[in-house]
């Protein structure tokens, strides 16, 4: 297996209902397993996701958890997830479904650079830049 860079989120208690989101905007395939699968089904937060990875057929990665039992979930904005490419189309879909229920923080729109460029936060609090590579 070749080594790659994917994000890894970590959530409160919402990591399935985002994972389900993002597979909504992205497509692919979606595994999670449980904090239940891995040890007592009847324990406090047995349901909560303790890993689950999302695979898409644009060979995206994203995996992403909640907060286990007993520990402080503490959100923060140090991270955002970049998607760029050339293909308008594709990435103008996802910047669609991303920004339905979220918060755009720079349009997308032309840049001084020549490529086309967003920032949203998604309706989970993640944060997302979209660029579109320019043709010319």
């Amino acid at each position: 297996m070749t080594s790659r860079l994917n994000p890894y989120i970590s959530f409160g208690d919402t990591a399935r209902a985002a994972l389900e989101f993002y597979r909504d905007v992205f497509d692919g395939t979606l595994s999670i397993q449980t904090f239940g699968d891995m040890g007592d089904k009847d324990a406090p937060g047995a349901d909560l996701v303790m890993h689950g990875m999302l695979e898409t057929p644009s060979g995206f990665t994203l995996m992403a958890s909640d907060t286990p039992p007993g520990m402080e979930y503490k959100p923060g904005n140090s991270i955002s997830i970049s998607l760029s490419g050339d293909d308008a189309d594709e990435l103008r879909g996802y910047w669609d479904q991303l920004t339905s229920g979220g918060t755009v923080t720079v349009p997308l729109e032309k840049q001084m650079w020549g490529d086309e460029f967003g920032m949203c936060m998604d309706r989970f609090g993640i944060a997302w830049m979209v660029n579109i590579a320019s043709s010319a």
